[in-house]
Parts: C-alpha cells; sequence; structure tokens
C-alpha cells in the first residue's frame, strides 16, 4: 500500500532528537528552528517529560471520558495557575483544528447564530468549521464550503462593526499573530476594540492560540500583551511537545450541559500526563524569559543583516520576511548548514519556531549561515 502523497517532503530522516537537535539516519546533526511547527516547546526528548510519560503509561495509558480523570482537573489548576487565565473551563481534545472546531460549535451553541467572521490570512486547521474560517481555497472542499464565513482584512473595525450589525454572527475567530499566514500581528487598540464589539452585540471572540500559545511568545498567551480577555481560547501545538493534544479554555459566563461537546481521545491519560511536564518545565525552567530574552538577542543579531525587508511576529514566535523568494535560501540552510527553518504564505519570509530551551549559541550559529549565504 502507498502513502496518500499530499505532503512534499526533504530528503531527511529524523531518527532521533535532543532538545534543539535532530539526528537523521546518517548520523548528521540538524539545529531545529522550527519544532515541527511550533509543537517542540520544551526541548526534544526532555528526561522530565519522558518520565511522565513512561510512568503514566505504565499505570494507565487511556480510558474514556465516562470515569473520573484526576490527572485532568490537575492539569486545568495548573494550567490557570501558570496562564493567569482565572475561572476559566477547560475542554480537551487531539489538535488545534478540532480546539478551533470546538470553539466554534460552541459559540454557535451559546449564541444561536451561524455565521463567522475570520482574517485574511489566518490559518484555524482542516476541519469543517475551522477549515472555511481560514483564508486558502485551495484546502476548502465544496462541503465546507457551505459554512457562512466573512473575511476581513486585519485592522477593518469598519467593516466588523457592519457584518456584527447586520449578520447573524456567532464568533470573530483571530490568531493574535498569524502563524503560517506571515506573522501579522493585531494591534492593541484594534484587538480592544474587536473585544468591544463582541460584546455589544453578544458575538463570541475566539483567540487561536495554537501556535502562539504555551510561553512562544514571551507572555503565557499572545493575546495578554493587549489587556483583552476572550470568550473562548484555543490551544494545541506547543502544549503536548509532540503529544497530540489540544483543547480550548472557556469563560466562566458560557454554559455547559452534558453532551455539548465530546471526545473519545481527548484528554486521555497520556496526554495529561504530557501537558503537565510541560507546563512544570516551562515553570521550573523559566522558559518564558527566555523566549523574551533570546528575542531580544535574535532582534540585535538582524541589524546587520543584508537584504532584510521585514522582522516580524515577537517572543520566540518570529519571521524573516526577505526581498526575494526564500524557499532555495531555506533548502541551502537544510542540506548545507543542517538547520530547520520554516516558510509562510509569504513566500519571502522565514520563519523561526524554535524550543523554548534554545540559547544564544544558537542563534549564532543561524545567522552565520544566514550571512555567509546572503553576502
Amino acid at each position: 500500500m502507498s502513502l496518500f502523497n499530499v505532503y512534499p517532503l526533504y530528503d531527511v530522516t529524523p531518527v532521533s532528537a535532543k532538545d534543539v537537535y535532530v539526528y537523521d539516519d546518517k548520523d548528521i546533526e540538524y539545529l531545529d528552528l522550527y519544532g515541527g511547527h511550533a509543537v517542540i516547546s520544551i526541548g526534544h526528548s526532555h528526561p522530565k517529560y519522558i518520565s511522565a510519560i513512561s510512568c503514566q503509561v505504565e499505570k494507565l495509558g487511556f480510558y474514556s471520558n465516562a470515569i473520573q480523570n484526576p490527572l485532568q482537573t490537575q492539569l486545568a489548576d495548573k494550567l490557570e495557575d501558570l496562564s493567569g487565565c482565572k475561572d476559566y473551563q477547560l475542554f480537551l481534545c487531539n489538535s488545534g483544528a478540532e480546539a478551533n472546531e470546538n470553539a466554534l460549535k460552541l459559540a454557535s451553541f451559546h449564541t444561536q447564530k451561524k455565521k463567522i467572521i475570520a482574517f485574511k490570512n489566518g490559518f484555524h486547521g482542516r476541519t469543517s468549521a475551522a477549515v472555511a474560517a481560514t483564508d486558502n481555497a485551495k484546502i476548502i472542499a465544496p462541503i465546507n464550503a457551505q459554512q457562512r464565513v466573512e473575511f476581513l482584512e486585519f485592522g477593518d473595525l469598519e467593516g466588523l462593526n457592519r457584518l456584527l450589525e447586520y449578520d447573524d454572527v456567532c464568533a470573530v475567530i483571530i490568531e493574535t499573530i498569524q502563524g503560517i499566514g506571515g506573522l501579522n500581528e493585531v494591534t492593541t487598540d484594534f484587538f480592544q476594540s474587536v473585544s468591544k464589539l463582541c460584546k455589544h452585540y453578544e458575538t463570541l471572540l475566539i483567540a487561536d492560540e495554537v501556535q502562539s500559545g504555551f510561553g512562544r511568545t514571551g507572555d503565557f498567551f499572545a493575546f495578554q500583551k493587549h489587556g483583552v480577555m476572550p470568550d473562548i481560547i484555543s490551544i494545541a501545538k506547543g502544549m503536548g511537545n509532540g503529544f497530540p493534544v489540544g483543547g480550548i479554555l472557556i469563560h466562566p459566563s458560557i454554559k455547559s450541559s452534558f453532551g455539548l461537546l465530546g471526545t473519545t481521545f481527548g484528554g486521555n491519560h497520556l496526554a495529561c500526563a504530557a501537558t503537565l511536564s510541560v507546563l512544570d518545565v516551562i515553570q521550573d525552567q523559566n522558559l518564558m524569559q527566555n523566549a523574551s530574552d533570546i528575542s531580544d538577542y535574535f532582534l540585535e543579531k538582524t541589524k546587520d543583516l543584508p537584504k532584510l525587508k521585514a522582522i516580524k511576529g515577537r517572543g520566540l514566535m518570529l519571521g524573516l520576511e526577505f526581498d526575494f523568494p526564500i524557499s532555495e535560501l531555506r533548502k541551502t540552510l537544510i542540506f548545507k548548514h543542517q538547520i530547520f527553518t520554516g516558510g509562510a504564505k509569504n513566500p519571502n519570509l522565514i520563519r523561526i519556531l524554535p524550543p523554548l530551551t534554545i540559547q544564544k549559541k544558537h542563534i549564532d550559529s543561524f545567522f552565520e549561515a544566514l550571512k555567509n549565504e546572503l553576502s
């Protein structure tokens, strides 16, 4: 049987990894500045992470959500404490797409409305409503297109007010910092105005923190810089450091009922053990502060970089925009310098999403390689 061919693949076969390094089947060492789409938050094969999963699987790997699972309660308490999102409620699932799908469904249940407002260049997943709210026509099938979604430019408050006033809108979904869309970031004024409009028109505000959450920007969530409290916050990626896990944080004003949401694998014992270990390491190793410190160092290193047009993002969710397409440069970084980086919808943008454990010496290696190729 062949694999369904939907992924363009680089000719690299990883077989092991440690902290910020990945090793392939030829024993070549690669510096990982992409973290598998921002998934690796506390470093590959962190000993506390390995221990947590190993100890849990020896006892109980899985049972359904029909029984008590104290690990879910521990996770909710730890997440509330570290994130500062007091009194929110936690629903666990398996991925970012699932998180956004459940967020949109819950918004529709709560408001009894049908329409979604999203933003151009946004990406929210590949499932039914999440993909319809994603600004990429190539991945929206006819069955998804029946969802009612309006797209606006970042910053278009007039358009947002018009749609909220006259349309049946259950939710406004927004990435505080767009990931694959190119690291565009909302301003504080815009985000606060969106929040006020949503409250005025009884529409829920969903902050998609799937990529930007769990300490990646130096704050636990990227939206916290803007002084806004969303109605629903979607999380995944760095949450499990590679273990499939996602979830939504739900404002206490939104009421639950039996059967409203559900999942077979979401919040399983291994997923909870993995996420608890991630939260412990983020706290114990002060990784949010490290994200801010390394980000400052990164920005200093860009000052004399040739052909650089713009620097985007914050924390360890960064983009370097050049005045030329970077696809060949990324290949050179992989095969000549053994450095993984990420691309974006913007063909001139390199994305940097390393483990939060990254150090200055790793940033030095990256910029040495860049300058070598750009000079």
